[in-house]
Formats: structure tokens, sequence, C-alpha cells
């Protein structure tokens, strides 16, 4: 696909979605250069009728102001709350589109630009680049504390129970999950996609979600790719094996998928690796776990 090709979809998208304009661009409106051009064929577009949809300003702990995307059913109340986690690539028109499609089935969701204070990963066009300047950069207690902000300003807001909390994401995202689950007594349930699961401990990344198996709050959903590259299928049947050992209630329930022939990335509809199968079967799977566990 040739670049006015690109800017074409991103404008349909930009139009269709109504994002307001935050720092010059508009918050879940375009893709990541990274990952463009976008895979018009398959990509996903939830419309915002009968929403309240676009971008909001975020008080964080420290004073600072995080763009973030926020979608709700337009009329009622105390929808369920679900912190939707981005991937590498910042809260792009994927991640925002997400959000509106928890919005259609009657939650409030709410995806932080958590890199804000490191970049704009939207603007790199290089993803080696991308991980080594900004994403390494990117402490998990900042991250961390970030999310504890999106989920009060959701309550600020009165639209919304945060009391019935869930949280999702994807690859990066899929990480901070059990994370933010270990860290957070209000997390009800998670959704891992594609998360790595373990890793070398840094100052900037201490602990990984084996270490945090007996720490979780709420059962998590891991859905993961049987042909992932990235993510070994012995690592996933090692936190399979850790969280059955932990003995602990959000442990014992957690569970893990393994799509067999799956790549990395099997959600992310803009990109050659979404796989309609699986993709729909992870989604079908994460509102009934997110129903089951408290959080609908």
């Amino acid at each position: 696909m040739d670049g006015d090709r690109v800017n074409s979809l991103n404008d349909v998208a930009m139009s269709r979605r109504g994002a307001m304009v935050v720092g010059g661009a508009a918050l879940g409106s375009t893709f990541a250069l990274s990952v463009q051009p976008v895979q018009a064929q398959t990509m996903i577009t939830t419309p915002a009728d009968g929403l309240t949809a676009g971008a909001v300003k975020v008080k964080t702990k420290d004073g600072k102001e995080m763009d973030a995307y926020r979608a709700m059913p337009a009329s009622g109340t105390g929808f369920g709350t679900i912190l939707v986690v981005q991937e590498i690539f910042g809260v792009h028109a994927h991640i925002a589109d997400m959000c509106r499609r928890f919005a259609k089935a009657g939650y409030c969701a709410i995806a932080p630009e958590v890199y804000f204070r490191q970049g704009d990963a939207k603007s790199y066009t290089d993803i080696p680049k991308l991980l080594s300047e900004l994403v390494s950069k990117v402490p998990d207690e900042q991250v961390i504390a970030d999310l504890d902000s999106s989920v009060a300003f959701v309550k600020g807001e009165g639209k919304a129970d945060t009391t019935k909390l869930g949280i999702m994401g994807f690859c990066w995202g899929g990480r901070i999950v059990w994370l933010y689950d270990a860290h957070n007594p209000a997390v009800k349930a998670g959704v891992a996609w594609y998360g790595r699961v373990e890793g070398a401990a840094t100052a900037l990344t201490p602990k990984h979600p084996i270490d945090l198996v007996k720490s979780l709050h709420g059962p998590v959903l891991g859905l993961y790719g049987g042909a992932d590259t990235g993510i070994p299928n012995e690592s996933v049947d090692k936190m399979r094996a850790a969280l059955k050992a932990a003995g602990t209630p959000a442990a014992m329930k957690s569970e893990i998928i393994t799509y067999p022939d799956t790549p990395h990335a099997f959600n992310a509809d803009y990109r050659p690796s979404y796989r309609k199968g699986p993709a729909e079967d992870g989604w079908k799977r994460a509102l009934a776990w997110f129903k089951a566990n408290g959080v609908g």
C-alpha cells in the first residue's frame, strides 16, 4: 500500500472515530509509523455512534497530565471499568478501537499513553529504535502508577463503577496485565494477549509475571500463539505450571489458552500477523471472562 493510501485510511479513521485533537494529533485516530502500511482488508473500525468516546486528560500522581483515550456508552451509569494497555506502539487507532469495542459491550474503557514521559511511540519509523530509545526506558513502577491514575480519573467522572475493574493488554501491555493485577487489590480479572511472562530482572523491570503468580488478586486469562517466535511455548508452559503450583484462588482460577500455529500479535487486525479465527475466539473469551469474574 502506498503512502497516499495510508494517509487516506488515516483520514477516514479520524473522521469516523471523532477523536479529540491532543498535542497536535488526534489521539487514537492514526497508526504508528513503524507499523505502516496497515492491512486495510482486515482492519476493524468500530463506529462511535451511541458512545462518548475520545481523548481525555488524566492527572498523574506526579502532577503531570497524561493523554488517554476513553470510550463508554453515551447514556447510563455503573459501567464496568476496563483498563486497556497498549502495545509498544502507543495508543494508536487499533487500541482506541479496542476501547470502543468494550464500550459497545457496555463498559467504560480507558487506554492511557503510558510512554508520554519518554516520548511518542507513534512517531518512530523503526521498531528496533523504538525499543531501544523509548520502550526500554519505561519503568514498570511508572506504568503501574499511571494506571492507578487512570482508574482514579474514571472514578472521578462518576459514570463507571471502578469496583468492577478489569484490565486487558497486548504484547508489552499483556505483560503489564499480570503486573497490575498483582499490584491492585481492586482488579477483578485480567486478560493478557501474548504478553511476555519471564525475563531478566533489571532496575526498570525488577519482576516479571512468573514472579508474581502468588500475588494475583483477580484471575488472568492468557491468550498466546503457539507459533509465537518471541514468546516460546516453553515459557508459557512454565507460567501454567507456576499458576497451578501457587495454590492461591486467583492463580488457580487463571487460565492460559494457546492457539496452535498462531503467531504473535494475532489480534492486531491492521497487521499481517492478524488471524481472524483466534482473534475472534479470544475476544469472545475475554468478554465472557470479565462477565464471569464480576467486571461486567
